[in-house]
């Protein structure tokens, strides 16, 4: 085969070369792992708003790389033209989740692996990233960082709350500390002893302590 006989094609050969059969497996697969890359996102969805319509973009995204790969090893020139054409593109939308991002890649490996014929490896390693994704998500523990936001009067109020955060917590790192003329707030990055809450009440209720206030966040401060 020469060179030249690579880039020799017609559309009729395009066609033929995957089968009517191939292709309606693929992508009635593709779907079908597309849905299961959907609910998982949605069980183990952990952000602060939930968007319906990236759930449904990653049910698209497994069908679409499907699809393109399918095309794609079938001519050599459609797949430089491929190359070409998607270089030209620009995705603008944020990824706000680092987990987002291990659904974008799995919906594309998922298309990848389908296209390429390797069924029981989509379908098995599918199965096993969801698998792992809702246990380990999903698992719940204290040792969670949260936030404690303490108002206080006076210096005394201060070292009061200090030394019964240090008592109900595993752990507590101030993270910003503001003074002015009659207040004193600080800000705690703690880990709790176990799910009770209710030292937070006890915080409040001392002597110089105006309010205290518990917040759960991603670990990701923002001073």
């Amino acid at each position: 085969m020469t060179f030249q006989d690579i880039f020799k094609s017609s559309f009729l050969d395009n066609i033929t070369s995957v089968s009517i059969l191939d292709m309606v497996l693929a992508m009635v697969l593709a779907f079908g792992i597309g849905v299961l890359i959907f609910f998982v996102y949605k069980k183990t969805f952990k952000g602060v708003m939930y968007s319906s319509s990236f759930g449904v973009t990653l049910i698209a995204l497994t069908m679409i790389s499907t699809l393109v790969i399918m095309a794609v090893t079938t001519n050599v020139v459609l797949s430089l033209g491929m190359v070409g054409a998607l270089s030209i593109v620009r995705f603008r939308t944020a990824i706000k989740e680092p987990l987002d991002i291990a659904f974008l890649f799995w919906a594309i490996a998922v298309g990848i692996v389908l296209a390429a014929g390797m069924i029981p490896l989509a379908v098995f390693g599918s199965l096993l990233i969801a698998i792992v994704l809702i246990i380990f998500v999903n698992r719940k523990t204290h040792d969670n960082p949260y936030i404690v936001v303490i108002h206080c009067n006076n210096a005394n109020a201060e070292t009061a709350a200090t030394d019964s955060l240090k008592e109900h917590t595993n752990k507590h790192v101030i993270k910003s500390k503001t003074v002015t003329a009659d207040s004193v707030e600080l800000h705690f990055e703690v880990r709790l002893k176990s799910d009770d809450t209710s030292f937070i009440n006890a915080l409040s209720a001392l002597d110089g302590v105006s309010d205290a206030v518990l917040v759960s966040y991603n670990g990701d401060y923002m001073g």
